[in-house]
Protein backbone atom coordinates (compact mmCIF):
# COMPACT_ATOMS: atom_id res chain seq x y z
CA UNK A 1 0.00 0.00 0.00
CA UNK A 2 2.79 2.49 1.16
CA UNK A 3 4.31 1.73 -2.58
CA UNK A 4 1.37 1.82 -4.21
CA UNK A 5 0.67 5.92 -2.15
CA UNK A 6 5.00 6.66 -3.04
CA UNK A 7 4.19 5.69 -7.02
CA UNK A 8 0.85 7.73 -7.17
CA UNK A 9 2.45 10.77 -5.23
CA UNK A 10 5.29 10.66 -7.93
CA UNK A 11 2.84 10.70 -10.93
CA UNK A 12 1.06 13.72 -9.28
CA UNK A 13 4.31 15.54 -8.97
CA UNK A 14 5.16 14.53 -12.81
CA UNK A 15 1.62 15.52 -13.93
CA UNK A 16 1.77 18.70 -12.01
CA UNK A 17 5.39 19.84 -13.43
CA UNK A 18 4.62 18.95 -16.85
CA UNK A 19 0.91 21.26 -16.18
CA UNK A 20 2.97 24.34 -15.19
CA UNK A 21 5.19 23.94 -17.74
CA UNK A 22 2.95 23.98 -20.09
CA UNK A 23 4.74 20.61 -21.76
CA UNK A 24 1.14 19.11 -22.24
CA UNK A 25 -0.69 21.05 -25.72
CA UNK A 26 -2.73 18.32 -27.17
CA UNK A 27 -6.22 18.33 -25.32
CA UNK A 28 -8.12 16.75 -28.14
CA UNK A 29 -7.23 13.26 -27.68
CA UNK A 30 -6.15 10.79 -25.10
CA UNK A 31 -7.18 10.66 -21.39
CA UNK A 32 -10.11 13.53 -20.29
CA UNK A 33 -9.22 13.36 -16.77
CA UNK A 34 -5.86 14.12 -17.73
CA UNK A 35 -6.69 16.81 -19.92
CA UNK A 36 -9.14 18.40 -17.50
CA UNK A 37 -5.95 18.31 -14.80
CA UNK A 38 -2.87 19.35 -17.44
CA UNK A 39 -5.30 22.66 -17.88
CA UNK A 40 -7.01 23.19 -14.93
CA UNK A 41 -4.07 23.35 -12.89
CA UNK A 42 -2.23 26.38 -14.43
CA UNK A 43 -5.62 28.15 -14.39
CA UNK A 44 -6.27 27.09 -11.14
CA UNK A 45 -3.29 28.42 -9.41
CA UNK A 46 -3.44 31.43 -11.76
CA UNK A 47 -6.87 31.89 -10.12
CA UNK A 48 -5.28 31.79 -6.52
CA UNK A 49 -2.76 34.11 -7.59
CA UNK A 50 -5.12 36.44 -8.62
CA UNK A 51 -7.72 36.06 -5.37
CA UNK A 52 -4.34 35.61 -2.76
CA UNK A 53 -3.66 39.32 -4.19
CA UNK A 54 -6.99 40.39 -3.58
CA UNK A 55 -7.31 39.16 0.01
CA UNK A 56 -3.50 40.49 0.69
CA UNK A 57 -4.76 44.28 -1.03
CA UNK A 58 -8.45 44.40 1.07
CA UNK A 59 -5.73 43.28 4.42
CA UNK A 60 -3.15 46.41 3.71
CA UNK A 61 -6.30 48.95 3.05
CA UNK A 62 -8.19 47.87 6.27
CA UNK A 63 -5.70 48.84 7.99
CA UNK A 64 -6.09 52.73 6.52
CA UNK A 65 -9.37 53.44 7.57
CA UNK A 66 -13.00 52.12 6.86
CA UNK A 67 -13.44 54.14 4.01
CA UNK A 68 -10.84 53.22 2.38
CA UNK A 69 -12.10 49.37 2.64
CA UNK A 70 -15.67 50.89 1.62
CA UNK A 71 -13.31 52.43 -1.42
CA UNK A 72 -12.26 49.78 -3.31
CA UNK A 73 -15.75 48.02 -2.66
CA UNK A 74 -17.51 51.04 -4.71
CA UNK A 75 -14.88 51.59 -6.55
CA UNK A 76 -14.61 47.78 -7.71
CA UNK A 77 -18.09 47.95 -8.17
CA UNK A 78 -18.05 50.08 -11.12
CA UNK A 79 -14.55 48.28 -12.20
CA UNK A 80 -16.32 45.13 -12.86
CA UNK A 81 -17.92 47.23 -15.88
CA UNK A 82 -14.54 47.18 -17.22
CA UNK A 83 -14.09 43.32 -16.58
CA UNK A 84 -17.41 43.01 -18.48
CA UNK A 85 -16.50 44.51 -21.29
CA UNK A 86 -12.60 42.70 -21.37
CA UNK A 87 -13.77 39.37 -20.19
CA UNK A 88 -16.48 39.48 -22.57
CA UNK A 89 -13.86 40.40 -25.66
CA UNK A 90 -11.59 37.70 -24.15
CA UNK A 91 -14.41 34.93 -24.06
CA UNK A 92 -14.74 35.29 -27.92
CA UNK A 93 -11.15 35.39 -28.85
CA UNK A 94 -10.40 32.08 -26.40
CA UNK A 95 -13.58 30.47 -28.01
CA UNK A 96 -11.63 31.07 -31.90
CA UNK A 97 -8.47 30.88 -31.02
CA UNK A 98 -9.38 27.54 -29.65
CA UNK A 99 -11.56 26.73 -32.55
CA UNK A 100 -8.56 27.52 -34.34
CA UNK A 101 -6.31 25.46 -32.94
CA UNK A 102 -8.44 22.87 -32.43
CA UNK A 103 -9.06 23.39 -36.91
CA UNK A 104 -4.94 23.17 -36.25
CA UNK A 105 -5.19 26.66 -38.13
CA UNK A 106 -2.58 28.47 -36.19
CA UNK A 107 -2.39 31.01 -38.83
CA UNK A 108 -5.78 31.89 -38.21
CA UNK A 109 -5.62 32.11 -34.39
CA UNK A 110 -2.84 34.21 -35.22
CA UNK A 111 -4.83 36.88 -36.81
CA UNK A 112 -7.54 36.15 -34.25
CA UNK A 113 -5.15 37.24 -31.37
CA UNK A 114 -3.81 40.72 -32.91
CA UNK A 115 -7.69 42.06 -33.65
CA UNK A 116 -8.47 40.44 -29.95
CA UNK A 117 -5.76 42.60 -29.03
CA UNK A 118 -6.31 45.80 -30.99
CA UNK A 119 -10.25 45.81 -29.99
CA UNK A 120 -9.08 45.67 -26.09
CA UNK A 121 -7.09 49.01 -26.31
CA UNK A 122 -9.57 51.12 -28.31
CA UNK A 123 -11.87 49.86 -25.29
CA UNK A 124 -9.15 50.55 -22.89
CA UNK A 125 -8.85 54.07 -23.86
CA UNK A 126 -12.23 55.27 -23.94
CA UNK A 127 -13.29 54.22 -21.00
CA UNK A 128 -9.70 55.23 -19.17
CA UNK A 129 -10.61 58.90 -20.04
CA UNK A 130 -13.64 58.84 -18.61
CA UNK A 131 -12.07 57.24 -15.14
CA UNK A 132 -9.19 60.04 -14.84
CA UNK A 133 -11.61 63.24 -15.47
CA UNK A 134 -14.18 62.05 -13.32
CA UNK A 135 -13.65 59.93 -10.39
CA UNK A 136 -15.33 61.82 -7.82
CA UNK A 137 -18.81 61.97 -9.85
CA UNK A 138 -18.35 57.81 -10.31
CA UNK A 139 -18.22 57.75 -6.39
CA UNK A 140 -20.74 60.18 -5.89
CA UNK A 141 -23.32 58.36 -8.14
CA UNK A 142 -22.19 55.29 -6.44
CA UNK A 143 -23.61 56.96 -2.72
CA UNK A 144 -20.49 57.76 -1.27
CA UNK A 145 -20.13 59.87 1.28
CA UNK A 146 -18.22 63.14 0.82
CA UNK A 147 -15.85 62.10 3.38
CA UNK A 148 -15.57 59.22 1.70
CA UNK A 149 -14.89 60.98 -1.62
CA UNK A 150 -12.21 63.22 -0.98
CA UNK A 151 -9.99 60.64 0.80
CA UNK A 152 -10.40 57.58 -2.00
CA UNK A 153 -11.03 59.45 -5.21
CA UNK A 154 -7.04 59.06 -6.15
CA UNK A 155 -7.81 55.09 -6.31
CA UNK A 156 -11.06 55.35 -8.18
CA UNK A 157 -9.03 57.29 -10.78
CA UNK A 158 -6.18 55.34 -10.93
CA UNK A 159 -7.60 52.39 -11.18
CA UNK A 160 -10.32 53.41 -13.95
CA UNK A 161 -7.87 55.47 -15.65
CA UNK A 162 -5.16 53.04 -15.76
CA UNK A 163 -7.77 50.33 -16.73
CA UNK A 164 -6.08 49.62 -19.94
CA UNK A 165 -3.24 47.27 -17.63
CA UNK A 166 -6.55 45.07 -16.82
CA UNK A 167 -8.14 44.53 -20.26
CA UNK A 168 -4.76 43.73 -21.74
CA UNK A 169 -3.95 41.25 -18.71
CA UNK A 170 -7.15 39.64 -19.64
CA UNK A 171 -7.29 39.62 -23.72
CA UNK A 172 -3.99 38.41 -23.89
CA UNK A 173 -4.00 35.35 -21.22
CA UNK A 174 -7.52 34.53 -22.96
CA UNK A 175 -5.34 33.83 -25.93
CA UNK A 176 -3.09 31.66 -24.50
CA UNK A 177 -5.61 29.63 -22.75
CA UNK A 178 -7.45 29.21 -25.71
CA UNK A 179 -4.02 27.70 -27.63
CA UNK A 180 -4.17 25.67 -24.28
CA UNK A 181 -1.02 27.46 -23.19
CA UNK A 182 -2.51 28.04 -19.95
CA UNK A 183 0.99 28.10 -17.89
CA UNK A 184 1.81 31.10 -19.90
CA UNK A 185 -1.14 32.89 -18.75
CA UNK A 186 -0.50 31.63 -15.06
CA UNK A 187 2.89 33.21 -15.11
CA UNK A 188 1.65 36.09 -16.31
CA UNK A 189 -0.65 36.35 -13.07
CA UNK A 190 2.18 35.26 -10.73
CA UNK A 191 4.31 38.06 -11.74
CA UNK A 192 1.67 40.60 -12.11
CA UNK A 193 0.01 39.76 -8.66
CA UNK A 194 3.29 38.89 -6.74
CA UNK A 195 4.48 42.61 -7.92
CA UNK A 196 1.09 44.08 -6.19
CA UNK A 197 1.97 42.11 -3.65
CA UNK A 198 5.01 43.47 -2.90
CA UNK A 199 4.07 47.07 -3.90
CA UNK A 200 1.09 47.46 -2.27
CA UNK A 201 2.36 48.00 1.49
CA UNK A 202 5.40 50.90 -0.38
CA UNK A 203 2.69 52.96 -1.60
CA UNK A 204 -0.09 52.37 0.75
CA UNK A 205 2.01 53.05 3.96
CA UNK A 206 5.34 54.94 2.13
CA UNK A 207 8.19 53.00 2.83
CA UNK A 208 12.03 54.80 2.12
CA UNK A 209 11.63 57.80 -0.52
CA UNK A 210 8.08 56.96 -1.34
CA UNK A 211 5.52 59.07 0.34
CA UNK A 212 2.63 57.63 1.95
CA UNK A 213 -0.69 57.39 -0.54
CA UNK A 214 -3.32 56.01 1.45
CA UNK A 215 -6.05 53.70 -0.15
CA UNK A 216 -4.83 55.64 -3.41
CA UNK A 217 -1.04 53.74 -3.44
CA UNK A 218 -3.33 50.41 -3.70
CA UNK A 219 -4.14 51.80 -7.05
CA UNK A 220 -0.55 53.02 -7.94
CA UNK A 221 0.59 49.30 -7.31
CA UNK A 222 -1.80 47.72 -9.45
CA UNK A 223 -1.10 49.87 -12.53
CA UNK A 224 2.19 48.97 -11.74
CA UNK A 225 2.34 45.08 -11.43
CA UNK A 226 -0.44 44.55 -14.10
CA UNK A 227 1.49 46.88 -16.79
CA UNK A 228 4.72 45.05 -15.87
CA UNK A 229 2.92 41.50 -16.86
CA UNK A 230 1.52 42.79 -19.79
CA UNK A 231 5.02 43.72 -21.14
CA UNK A 232 6.21 39.94 -20.45
CA UNK A 233 3.02 38.83 -22.32
CA UNK A 234 3.68 40.28 -25.47
CA UNK A 235 7.03 39.45 -25.18
CA UNK A 236 6.19 36.03 -25.16
CA UNK A 237 3.87 36.73 -28.04
CA UNK A 238 6.33 38.08 -29.84
CA UNK A 239 9.86 36.32 -28.95
CA UNK A 240 8.55 33.57 -26.72
CA UNK A 241 7.65 29.87 -27.06
CA UNK A 242 3.68 29.59 -27.17
CA UNK A 243 1.68 27.57 -29.88
CA UNK A 244 1.01 31.41 -30.73
CA UNK A 245 4.10 33.86 -32.20
CA UNK A 246 3.47 36.85 -33.72
CA UNK A 247 5.55 38.65 -35.86
CA UNK A 248 5.30 42.70 -37.48
CA UNK A 249 3.88 41.51 -40.24
CA UNK A 250 0.32 40.13 -38.46
CA UNK A 251 0.12 43.61 -36.88
CA UNK A 252 -2.66 44.07 -39.46
CA UNK A 253 -6.40 44.93 -38.75
CA UNK A 254 -8.07 42.16 -40.62
CA UNK A 255 -12.00 43.15 -40.95
CA UNK A 256 -13.42 39.81 -41.35
CA UNK A 257 -11.94 38.47 -38.05
CA UNK A 258 -12.86 41.47 -36.17
CA UNK A 259 -16.14 41.59 -37.26
CA UNK A 260 -16.80 37.84 -36.04
CA UNK A 261 -14.86 38.45 -33.20
CA UNK A 262 -16.89 41.63 -31.57
CA UNK A 263 -20.22 39.09 -33.23
CA UNK A 264 -19.16 36.53 -30.74
CA UNK A 265 -17.91 39.09 -27.97
CA UNK A 266 -21.26 41.03 -27.81
CA UNK A 267 -23.39 38.43 -26.64
CA UNK A 268 -20.08 38.03 -23.93
CA UNK A 269 -20.20 41.29 -23.41
CA UNK A 270 -24.27 41.68 -22.85
CA UNK A 271 -23.87 38.63 -20.43
CA UNK A 272 -20.90 40.08 -17.89
CA UNK A 273 -22.63 43.58 -17.86
CA UNK A 274 -26.02 42.14 -17.08
CA UNK A 275 -24.05 40.15 -14.05
CA UNK A 276 -21.79 42.95 -13.31
CA UNK A 277 -24.49 45.74 -13.52
CA UNK A 278 -26.38 43.77 -11.20
CA UNK A 279 -23.03 43.55 -8.61
CA UNK A 280 -23.34 47.72 -8.71
CA UNK A 281 -27.08 47.74 -7.74
CA UNK A 282 -26.64 45.32 -5.29
CA UNK A 283 -23.51 47.25 -3.66
CA UNK A 284 -25.62 50.67 -4.12
CA UNK A 285 -28.26 48.83 -1.74
CA UNK A 286 -25.79 47.85 0.60
CA UNK A 287 -24.54 51.91 0.91
CA UNK A 288 -27.63 52.06 2.45
CA UNK A 289 -27.01 50.49 5.88
CA UNK A 290 -23.35 52.36 6.03
CA UNK A 291 -19.76 52.25 5.74
CA UNK A 292 -19.03 49.55 8.31
CA UNK A 293 -21.81 47.48 6.76
CA UNK A 294 -20.54 48.18 3.34
CA UNK A 295 -16.88 46.81 4.24
CA UNK A 296 -17.96 43.68 5.89
CA UNK A 297 -19.29 42.77 2.57
CA UNK A 298 -16.14 43.95 0.81
CA UNK A 299 -13.99 41.54 2.82
CA UNK A 300 -16.64 38.93 2.57
CA UNK A 301 -16.68 39.24 -1.48
CA UNK A 302 -12.74 39.55 -1.22
CA UNK A 303 -12.39 36.14 0.84
CA UNK A 304 -15.17 34.36 -1.94
CA UNK A 305 -12.46 35.46 -4.51
CA UNK A 306 -10.00 33.07 -2.95
CA UNK A 307 -12.74 29.82 -3.58
CA UNK A 308 -14.23 31.57 -6.37
CA UNK A 309 -10.73 32.01 -8.73
CA UNK A 310 -9.56 28.30 -8.62
CA UNK A 311 -13.44 27.10 -9.47
CA UNK A 312 -13.32 29.82 -12.14
CA UNK A 313 -9.78 28.67 -13.66
CA UNK A 314 -11.54 24.86 -13.53
CA UNK A 315 -14.60 26.66 -15.49
CA UNK A 316 -11.94 28.06 -18.09
CA UNK A 317 -10.76 24.73 -18.29
CA UNK A 318 -13.50 23.67 -19.40
CA UNK A 319 -14.22 26.29 -21.85
CA UNK A 320 -10.95 25.52 -23.75
CA UNK A 321 -11.55 21.65 -24.20
CA UNK A 322 -15.22 22.66 -24.97
CA UNK A 323 -13.74 25.00 -28.46
CA UNK A 324 -10.89 22.70 -28.97
CA UNK A 325 -12.52 19.41 -28.91
CA UNK A 326 -15.28 21.24 -31.25
CA UNK A 327 -12.73 22.41 -33.54
CA UNK A 328 -11.21 19.05 -34.12
CA UNK A 329 -15.14 17.72 -34.47
CA UNK A 330 -15.42 15.45 -31.66
CA UNK A 331 -18.79 17.38 -30.13
CA UNK A 332 -18.80 14.17 -27.67
CA UNK A 333 -15.63 14.49 -25.81
CA UNK A 334 -16.22 18.39 -25.37
CA UNK A 335 -19.36 17.52 -23.52
CA UNK A 336 -17.82 14.66 -21.37
CA UNK A 337 -15.34 17.20 -20.54
CA UNK A 338 -18.16 19.98 -19.14
CA UNK A 339 -19.80 16.94 -17.00
CA UNK A 340 -16.39 15.58 -15.30
CA UNK A 341 -14.79 19.48 -14.89
CA UNK A 342 -18.37 19.97 -13.19
CA UNK A 343 -18.30 16.97 -10.83
CA UNK A 344 -14.31 17.73 -9.56
CA UNK A 345 -15.49 21.46 -9.05
CA UNK A 346 -18.44 20.79 -7.08
CA UNK A 347 -16.35 18.67 -4.51
CA UNK A 348 -14.25 21.37 -4.43
CA UNK A 349 -16.82 23.83 -3.76
CA UNK A 350 -18.64 21.69 -1.24
CA UNK A 351 -15.63 21.24 0.90
CA UNK A 352 -14.97 24.94 0.89
CA UNK A 353 -18.25 25.56 2.18
CA UNK A 354 -18.21 23.42 5.29
CA UNK A 355 -14.94 25.81 6.04
CA UNK A 356 -17.10 28.95 5.66
CA UNK A 357 -20.01 27.84 7.63
CA UNK A 358 -17.67 27.03 10.37
CA UNK A 359 -15.03 29.90 10.32
CA UNK A 360 -16.76 33.02 8.46
CA UNK A 361 -17.00 35.14 11.90
CA UNK A 362 -13.25 34.29 12.74
CA UNK A 363 -11.95 34.55 8.65
CA UNK A 364 -13.59 38.26 8.67
CA UNK A 365 -12.55 39.17 11.67
CA UNK A 366 -8.77 38.54 10.77
CA UNK A 367 -9.16 41.55 8.54
CA UNK A 368 -11.36 43.98 9.88
CA UNK A 369 -12.21 43.43 14.15
CA UNK A 370 -15.04 45.99 14.17
CA UNK A 371 -17.99 44.00 15.53
CA UNK A 372 -20.37 45.29 12.93
CA UNK A 373 -17.85 44.49 10.04
CA UNK A 374 -17.50 40.89 11.43
CA UNK A 375 -20.97 40.33 12.33
CA UNK A 376 -22.13 41.41 8.50
CA UNK A 377 -19.26 39.80 6.34
CA UNK A 378 -19.53 36.83 8.42
CA UNK A 379 -23.64 36.50 7.86
CA UNK A 380 -22.57 37.12 3.85
CA UNK A 381 -20.01 34.65 3.96
CA UNK A 382 -21.97 31.90 5.91
CA UNK A 383 -25.27 32.46 3.25
CA UNK A 384 -23.76 32.47 0.39
CA UNK A 385 -21.55 29.12 0.56
CA UNK A 386 -24.78 27.29 1.14
CA UNK A 387 -25.26 27.81 -2.31
CA UNK A 388 -21.46 27.02 -3.70
CA UNK A 389 -21.98 23.49 -4.46
CA UNK A 390 -24.68 24.90 -7.62
CA UNK A 391 -21.78 27.52 -8.17
CA UNK A 392 -19.66 24.71 -9.47
CA UNK A 393 -21.57 23.84 -11.89
CA UNK A 394 -23.11 26.96 -13.20
CA UNK A 395 -19.72 28.62 -13.42
CA UNK A 396 -18.56 25.26 -15.54
CA UNK A 397 -21.46 25.11 -17.85
CA UNK A 398 -21.55 28.55 -18.79
CA UNK A 399 -17.94 28.50 -19.47
CA UNK A 400 -18.64 25.67 -21.29
CA UNK A 401 -21.73 27.57 -23.46
CA UNK A 402 -18.72 30.31 -23.92
CA UNK A 403 -16.12 28.18 -24.99
CA UNK A 404 -18.29 26.75 -27.65
CA UNK A 405 -19.19 30.61 -28.94
CA UNK A 406 -22.24 30.20 -27.71
CA UNK A 407 -22.44 33.15 -25.75
CA UNK A 408 -26.16 34.36 -26.52
CA UNK A 409 -27.40 31.44 -24.40
CA UNK A 410 -25.60 32.61 -21.22
CA UNK A 411 -26.63 36.11 -21.49
CA UNK A 412 -30.21 34.89 -21.63
CA UNK A 413 -29.92 33.01 -18.09
CA UNK A 414 -28.30 36.13 -16.68
CA UNK A 415 -30.86 38.50 -17.64
CA UNK A 416 -33.09 36.29 -16.08
CA UNK A 417 -31.43 35.18 -12.49
CA UNK A 418 -29.89 38.16 -12.17
CA UNK A 419 -32.03 41.49 -13.91
CA UNK A 420 -35.68 39.96 -13.46
CA UNK A 421 -35.09 37.61 -10.19
CA UNK A 422 -32.29 38.79 -8.12
CA UNK A 423 -32.34 42.38 -8.24
CA UNK A 424 -36.18 43.23 -7.62
CA UNK A 425 -35.69 40.67 -4.82
CA UNK A 426 -32.79 41.43 -3.00
CA UNK A 427 -34.41 45.23 -2.96
CA UNK A 428 -37.84 44.32 -1.52
CA UNK A 429 -35.90 41.48 0.95
CA UNK A 430 -34.08 44.67 1.93
CA UNK A 431 -35.88 47.62 2.15
CA UNK A 432 -39.31 47.25 1.59
CA UNK A 433 -39.85 43.67 4.13
CA UNK A 434 -36.55 45.46 6.41
CA UNK A 435 -34.57 42.15 6.36
CA UNK A 436 -31.46 44.49 5.62
CA UNK A 437 -28.17 43.44 4.57
CA UNK A 438 -29.75 39.76 4.46
CA UNK A 439 -32.03 40.36 2.13
CA UNK A 440 -29.13 40.94 -0.19
CA UNK A 441 -27.23 38.08 0.44
CA UNK A 442 -29.81 35.88 0.35
CA UNK A 443 -30.84 37.06 -2.93
CA UNK A 444 -27.40 36.62 -4.21
CA UNK A 445 -27.43 33.06 -3.22
CA UNK A 446 -31.12 32.18 -4.08
CA UNK A 447 -29.86 33.49 -8.61
CA UNK A 448 -26.68 31.79 -8.35
CA UNK A 449 -29.01 28.62 -7.26
CA UNK A 450 -31.40 29.40 -10.40
CA UNK A 451 -28.49 30.37 -12.74
CA UNK A 452 -27.03 26.49 -12.36
CA UNK A 453 -29.97 24.82 -12.57
CA UNK A 454 -31.31 26.61 -16.09
CA UNK A 455 -27.89 26.35 -17.07
CA UNK A 456 -27.64 22.59 -16.89
CA UNK A 457 -31.06 22.18 -18.49
CA UNK A 458 -30.32 24.55 -21.39
CA UNK A 459 -26.74 22.56 -21.82
CA UNK A 460 -27.77 19.06 -22.02
CA UNK A 461 -30.49 19.91 -25.07
CA UNK A 462 -26.96 20.12 -27.03
CA UNK A 463 -27.59 23.18 -29.60
CA UNK A 464 -24.63 24.80 -28.50
CA UNK A 465 -22.76 21.74 -30.25
CA UNK A 466 -23.21 23.25 -33.95
CA UNK A 467 -22.59 26.81 -33.14
CA UNK A 468 -19.78 28.14 -35.87
CA UNK A 469 -17.01 30.51 -34.64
Amino acid sequence: MTRLNTHSFKKFINYFWIAVSGKETEFTSGSIRKAIFMLSIPMILEMLMESIFALVDIAYVSQVSVNAVATIGLTESVITLVYALAIGLSMAATAIVARRIGEKDVQGARIAAVQAISLGILVSVVLGTVGILYPKEILALMGAEPELIEEGYGYTQFLIGGNITIVLLFMINAIFRGAGDASIAMWALILSNGLNIILDPIFIFGWGPVPEYGVMGAGIATNIGRGSAVLFQLGILFFGWGRIKLAVNDLVLNLKVMVNLIKVSLGGIAQFLIGTSSWVFLMRIMSEFGSEVLAGYTIAIRVMLFTLMPSWGMSNAAATLVGQNLGAKQPERAEISVWKTGKYNAYFMALVSVVYLIFAKDIVAAFNATPSVVENGGLCLQIIAMGYVFYAYGMVVTQAFNGAGDTRTPTKINLVTFWIFQLPFAYVAALVLGWGATGVFVAITLAEVLLAIIAMVWFKKGKWKQVQV
